[in-house]
């Protein structure tokens, strides 16, 4: 049941930041086997001043167009199935946005069911 953070510079489009969350959101059914309609993300823009990373960490160049994605799940998914979720996003993002490679900045988090409520206060 994965909830993903979208965080990108200020100023993009409405249509390019539905892409994006499009293309998130395939990934995680696609690649990590998340069910159908399990559609939670939240998508921050930031001002320059309020957006940091490393422009060159592990010799990586990252331009100001950088998106960093945050996606929480249960605990499950194979190493081959991160490795795939990180290349599909970033080819993904290549391949519709234009966005560079090297500006797909992804972390995965991994917690266990009883660490989720869906809603009225209860839990999974």
């Amino acid at each position: 049941m994965p909830f993903a953070r979208i965080d990108l510079a200020k100023g993009k489009s409405a249509e390019y930041r539905s892409t994006v969350a499009d293309v998130v959101y395939q990934g995680i059914v696609g690649v990590l086997k998340a069910p159908e309609g399990d559609r939670f993300m939240v998508i921050g823009e930031h001002s320059t001043e309020n957006f940091i990373y490393d422009p060159n960490f592990l010799d990586i160049q990252r331009t100001p167009d950088v998106i960093i994605l945050q996606v929480t799940s249960t605990v499950g998914n194979t190493k081959e199935q991160k490795v795939a979720f990180f290349k599909q996003i970033a080819d993904d993002l290549h391949s519709r946005l234009g966005v560079r490679r090297e500006d797909v900045f992804i972390s995965l988090v991994f917690v266990d069911r009883e660490d989720w409520s869906f809603g009225n206060g209860l839990p999974w």
